[in-house]
């Protein structure tokens, strides 16, 4: 069972908000850098970009990040030798940058930990912080998130999709309800 949670216009109400907050919480867009998580990640930072620009008529750099090898339910041996990201683009130095990474859900924390490991090997930023379109909680790890669209509980036993015209063909954040009460890794 599917249900819609929040629609294109509330997405971009929420993304207008988490760069609000971002430029108030950082006093403005000195050393900002946006890093998409990959895949939605991407398209949700481009988003608070174009926001950032409307605001303060500053383009702040971003780049995108591949977090596959840095994963710790996803064990390789050759992640022990030398990890390689395929499909990471930082375009900037991030050493002593205010970092935010951005994901589409925040749920365990497991993917944020590897995203936060995988810059630290690109280099050392001032501060890294999260920003995401949905916090569903049920964290596994004491990780955060600084700047939240919207907070909704859930079960583990749902899902939270998000969608972005650029890569779906639509918009919008999908509660799924499971009827097997396993729960659904994002």
């Amino acid at each position: 069972m599917e249900k819609k949670i929040l629609d294109e216009q509330a997405m971009s109400r929420a993304i207008t908000r988490i760069a609000y907050e971002i430029i108030e919480k950082l006093k403005g867009t000195d050393h900002l850098v946006l890093i998409g998580i990959k895949t939605r990640g991407i398209f949700l930072a481009q988003k608070i970009q174009e926001k950032i620009k409307q605001i303060e008529e500053i383009t702040v750099p971003i780049g995108e990040l591949d977090i596959t090898l840095y994963r710790d339910d996803r064990h390789h041996a050759s992640q022990a030798i030398s990890p390689e990201l395929k499909g990471t683009s930082i375009p900037v130095d991030i050493t002593d940058k205010q970092v935010v990474l951005v994901d589409d859900v925040i749920y365990t924390g497991r993917t944020i930990r590897a995203a936060m490991d995988a810059i630290i090997s690109i280099g050392r930023p001032k501060r890294i912080m999260v920003a995401a379109l949905i916090d569903r909680g049920h964290r596994e790890l004491p990780i955060r998130s600084d700047f939240v669209g919207k907070n909704i509980p859930t079960a583990s036993s749902e899902e939270v999709k998000v969608k972005v015209q650029a890569y779906d063909n639509e918009e919008g954040v999908w509660l799924i309800k499971h009827k097997n009460n396993e729960s659904r890794e994002e």
